[in-house]
């Protein structure tokens, strides 16, 4: 079976350490998220604080979405130079994934808003 797949790679001026509180706790991710706080059991795939961490991830609003069940979204970190570079892969088991469409069209805006409040402390995108 073909994946769909959606990656993304941008560096934060940040430590590890403070890009992992910000993937992680659901305060923090409300600020860049666009209000969005992130409630989860966070029962995850895979975990290595602070360079890893593999989530299963259902779109819960959407039911054309949902109906395309759970894809897996890594986030890798690693330190370079004063930095944070942040891999972040989204993939489903499914050809031409209208979820992994979207999700390519909202990682780059809240990745952004993420750099920019890590970096400035204010965000760059409101909605």
């Amino acid at each position: 079976m073909t994946k769909s797949t959606f990656v993304y790679v941008t560096f934060i001026k940040t430590t590890p350490e403070q890009l992992w509180t910000a993937l992680t706790v659901p305060d923090f991710t409300k600020q860049y998220w666009f209000g969005m706080r992130h409630e989860t059991d966070w029962k995850v795939v895979e975990t290595e604080p602070p360079k890893r961490l593999v989530l299963r991830w259902r779109n819960e609003f959407k039911p054309e979405l949902k109906a395309e069940g759970y894809s897996l979204c890594t986030f890798e970190l690693e330190a370079t130079g004063g930095a944070v570079k942040l891999t972040i892969t989204h993939a489903l088991d499914r050809p031409d994934s209208k979820f992994i469409e979207a999700v390519s069209g909202g990682w780059p805006r809240i990745l952004s808003n993420l750099k920019s409040l890590l970096e400035t402390g204010s965000i760059a995108l409101t909605t």
